[in-house]
């Protein structure tokens, strides 16, 4: 089986994407379930799924993961083909535009194959149609000709796995859902499970770091590892540049001051929808549109990116009339609730 491990380009809204930050993160993938850390439950049965494809002799079942930015869906998926001992080749949604890409990709594979596609919710119908067939009977139909001289031929494929990741699974179709034998949703890290990964990453870049800078760098990176990795990749900066070396407390404090990043993660946008929503609306009720207009930002810039870790922490609400500040987001920018809109909220 092929073992070549092709890697695509990513791209997340808030964080700019280089050569630096890709061969930086490749460096910190983990390269197994045990080095793996959170998601246990998922890990688990990711784990009895492939081994027990293994012990079958045959290909495993088509996963489809889905869940926030950043959380660890890709890695995840090279975890299990590295697991089974097969091949991967990675592709987006974006990428495949008419059928002959995604015929091109499958063909090229072997028996036991993984393909892995990202943002799959960005593949168009006639793309998606096409995988269809390939998933359930492992064949691919090809059109020849045109109307009533037109034939269908059938190209058998290898038994190959898709291995599908989305963050926006509501765009998926239930035909396309339903193909899939397994569904797994990642979840937001906690605190400790935040800490052990930028010590790990800590560990094989060589950085020397304080635990109070760790627990400093865990809690403003929103749960999130590749955030969590990009802002000790700026501590690190900031160490170095003032000839230090070593990632203390100070250091810490000091390179999220600059990028603007505060104690709980929030950016100079989180604050300024908060404050737009608490000031111009008077706590709302406020529409996504008004607020995008306000902040001058993409409506699904602000749904995508800033408004679920906001709505997360408790910082805002979202109800049937728009969003609403709560008395903990007012309590973070240091205003007072107004008593209009907490009599509105009972």
């Amino acid at each position: 089986m092929s073992n070549t491990i092709q890697k695509k380009k990513t791209k997340e809204p808030s964080v700019k994407n280089n050569p630096e930050d890709q061969e930086f993160d490749l460096a910190l993938r983990p390269l197994g379930f045990n080095e793996y850390v959170g998601q246990e439950n998922i890990k688990k049965n990711l784990a009895i799924l492939v081994g027990a494809a293994k012990k079958r002799g045959d290909s495993l079942d088509h996963i489809l993961v889905h869940g926030p930015a950043g959380l660890g869906k890709t890695t995840l998926a090279l975890i299990v083909a590295k697991e089974y001992g097969s091949g991967i080749r990675i592709t987006s949604g974006a990428a495949l535009e008419k059928a002959g890409d995604i015929g091109s990709i499958l063909t090229g594979l072997s028996d036991g194959d993984f393909l892995f596609i990202d943002e799959v919710h960005r593949l168009n119908k006639t793309v998606e149609e096409t995988l269809y067939p390939a998933m359930e009977n492992h064949s691919l139909d090809i059109i020849i000709g045109k109307g009533t001289s037109a034939k269908t031929l059938q190209i058998k494929l290898p038994r190959f796995t898709l291995i599908a990741a989305t963050t926006k699974i509501s765009l998926l179709s239930n035909p396309f859902r339903s193909r899939f034998g397994a569904s797994y949703k990642l979840d937001f890290y906690n605190q400790e499970e935040m800490e052990k990964i930028i010590r790990r990453s800590s560990d094989l870049l060589g950085i020397k770091t304080s635990p109070e800078a760790i627990y400093i760098i865990a809690r403003a990176s929103r749960y999130t590892p590749r955030i969590a990795n990009r802002l000790l990749r700026r501590a690190r900066d900031y160490a170095q540049f003032n000839e230090s070396g070593f990632l203390d407390a100070e250091v810490a404090k000091k390179s999220l001051d600059l990028l603007g990043v505060d104690e709980i993660g929030l950016e100079n946008t989180d604050r300024r929808i908060l404050e737009v929503v608490a000031k111009n609306f008077k706590g709302g009720p406020a529409g996504l549109k008004s607020i995008a207009a306000a902040v001058a930002e993409e409506e699904s810039t602000i749904e995508d990116v800033y408004e679920p870790y906001l709505m997360r922490i408790g910082f805002l609400a979202r109800t049937p009339r728009g969003r609403i500040v709560t008395d903990a987001g007012y309590k973070h920018i240091g205003l007072e609730q107004p008593k209009e809109s907490q009599a509105s909220l009972l």
